[in-house]
């Protein structure tokens, strides 16, 4: 069982930076692909970035690319996300994921095991 607690949303005008983190639970955290999606309202989850177990593998979303990044430390079994040259369009809900395994990181909602509460961010234009 793995619980995760994000937090560092808020507000920030457009052009500006938030780093979101995520408490993970647990003595298994480096046995799991981490991931951060988002949802706006009215839109269906969306995947934002990923990272493998040991942080050698990262990938992300098209729209958020060379903007945003994501890390983690394991023995502190956190994931953070730093949002860079943030915009309206990236108002939503944040969540963070975990996905049993030592694969990248999948894109998908459905393969990931555990999800955090969200946090909300919100880019003001």
């Amino acid at each position: 069982q793995v619980q995760l607690v994000e937090s560092g949303g808020g507000l920030v005008q457009a052009g500006g930076s938030l780093r979101l983190s995520c408490a993970a639970s647990g003595r298994t955290f480096s046995t799991y692909a981490m991931g951060w999606f988002r949802q706006a309202p009215g839109k269906e989850r969306a995947f934002v970035a990923a990272i493998n177990w040991s942080g050698s593998s990262t990938s992300y979303a098209e729209s958020v690319k060379g903007r945003f990044t994501i890390s983690r430390d394991n023995a502190k079994n956190t994931v953070d996300l730093q949002m860079n040259s943030l915009k309206a369009e990236d108002t939503a809900v944040y969540y963070c994921a975990a996905e049993y395994g030592l694969g990248p990181g999948s894109r998908w909602v459905r393969e990931y095991d555990y999800w955090g509460q969200g946090t909300q961010v919100t880019v003001s234009s």
